[in-house]
């Protein structure tokens, strides 16, 4: 089985609670390992893997419930390498405005996080800590359904849409939950999420905040779904109103105050500047962005609303980058939200700058297990490059960044085609006839030529390859006109 071959199976796993493939097996645990390898740890898999036999893997078989064939363990178990000895794994701990967090793994202030019972299995599961869900004073009544989403052939989310808005219970029942948090969980970092409509609600709300005992406010500049005027994205769109309702809650409380920045604009930087010169000791971003999917129907109504999922990490990223990069906010702290669903894509913001990461839709699809993926695979990848703290990673690639004009424009890297792993489909032919150069030949063999004298090296074919038959030259000088 190839490396395709092995990531495509292990993509077919259900995630079952309770999974009837590791109740089968006698020693070790099948459905573990699976989940591994289809988060992005292959060398925790193979480990896991290692500790079942031959005839649990074929009794895990014969017990999977898959609704079209059972996923084929024994294969996935002799395609992985020979699992890699156990070191003693680097330290995740990380301080963010002043906070020691055990890890830079959060809840994001959402769904995910909207009660006692909630937050502490979460907690006990191994999350750093909690950006609880938004706290107002006014009441929220919300709509069914409000979710929707735009799905992948294997059912997960591409991305997600929300119509949800705030917390629903009462304020006094969340704050004695964020009371109760701090009181049972005292090394975790616990947050409250805030939003009023008026200077003397966001000073309330947060003085409340303190008084609960909770680490730090994060203040919702940025919910792009309000039914109420001058609240969330209304509020994060308006530079004035930043910098004076940052300004009003820094002046009433004493533990830190973290915007939450709003997507739903064409630069961060004057926003994150505003709230920054008004004294915040942090920056969340990003919110959900305004989107239009066609399900959610409410008695036939549709909306504009919240997008978040996978296909949101980009642009989340590129708000970071802008924020990160900027001379004059070198060291405000960052939290990063958008698209994090394995212990790679929060690697990615780490490495733009962000001293934590928050999830939300990933929780909502797989559920808070997703946390020993994000620490076993983190410290696999940091052990495999001797990096022993996890904050000697945060900002790394920023240097790598410049404007498109100083990028090199002298130099090509040319697409190399693997012939053990090429079926002879054609896309490549397709895709590069019709959206490329013309630089790819398929004729009765059905066997894909790159034309040298016409590629560029755009990598359109190698991107659009279903088995990963593509690969990549060393760059090298373009060839004379």
């Amino acid at each position: 089985m190839s490396q395709f071959h092995l990531k495509q199976e292990a993509a077919r796993c259900l995630l079952c609670e309770k999974a009837p493939c590791t109740a089968a097996s006698s020693h070790g645990d099948p459905a573990r390992a699976v989940r591994a390898i289809r988060f992005d740890n292959p060398t925790l898999g193979a480990r896991l893997f290692a500790a079942c036999s031959e005839e649990d893997l074929e009794a895990a078989e014969k017990a999977c419930i898959h609704y079209d064939r059972p996923v084929r363990l024994r294969d996935i178990a002799k395609a992985l390498p020979e699992p890699a000895p156990v070191a003693d794994p680097p330290s995740l701990e990380i301080d963010f405005c002043g906070l020691h967090c055990e890890n830079p793994f959060f809840l994001a202030s959402s769904a995910v996080c909207t009660n006692y019972e909630m937050v502490a299995r979460a907690l006990d599961a191994g999350w750093g800590g909690v950006f609880y869900k938004t706290i107002c004073l006014q009441e929220i009544k919300e709509v069914s359904p409000r979710f929707d989403a735009v799905k992948r052939v294997d059912a997960s989310f591409a991305g997600f849409r929300n119509m949800e808005q705030l917390s629903e219970n009462t304020v006094e029942m969340d704050f004695d939950i964020l009371r109760r948090l701090k009181q049972n969980y005292p090394s975790k970092i616990i947050v409250a999420s805030i939003m009023g409509q008026t200077e003397e609600q966001w000073i309330e709300l947060a003085k409340m905040a303190e008084d609960a005992g909770v680490d730090a406010v994060e203040l919702n500049f940025s919910c792009p779904q309000m039914r109420l005027s001058g609240m969330g994205s209304d509020v994060g769109q308006n530079t004035e109103l930043v910098a004076l309702y940052t300004t009003y809650v820094k002046q009433a409380v004493k533990i830190p105050v973290i915007p939450k920045m709003t997507p739903n604009v064409a630069s961060l930087t004057q926003f994150a500047l505003s709230a920054h010169f008004a004294g915040a000791d942090g920056i969340s971003a990003i919110n959900t962005i305004k989107s239009v999917t066609m399900g959610a129907e409410v008695n036939g109504k549709r909306i504009i609303s919240g997008y978040s999922g996978s296909a949101v990490k980009p642009i989340a990223l590129r708000f970071i980058l802008e924020i990160a990069g900027n001379p004059v906010l070198p060291n405000l702290q960052l939290s990063g939200i958008g698209g994090i669903s394995t212990w790679r894509d929060a690697l990615d913001f780490i490495q733009l700058g962000c001293q934590n990461v928050q999830v939300c839709t990933a929780v909502m699809q797989y559920g808070y297990r997703i946390i020993d993926d994000f620490i076993d695979g983190m410290r696999t990848y940091m052990a495999s490059r001797n990096i022993s703290r996890i904050e000697d990673m945060v900002g790394v690639e920023l240097p790598n960044f410049v404007r498109t004009a100083d990028l090199d424009r002298s130099t090509v890297v040319y697409p190399v085609i693997d012939r053990k792993n090429c079926i002879g489909c054609g896309r490549c032919y397709v895709s590069c006839r019709d959206g490329g150069h013309q630089a790819i030949t398929f004729g009765e063999d059905r066997q894909p030529h790159i034309v040298g004298t016409k590629c560029v090296g755009c990598h359109l074919c190698y991107l659009i390859c279903p088995t990963d038959a593509i690969g990549l030259s060393k760059r090298v000088p373009k060839r004379a006109t």
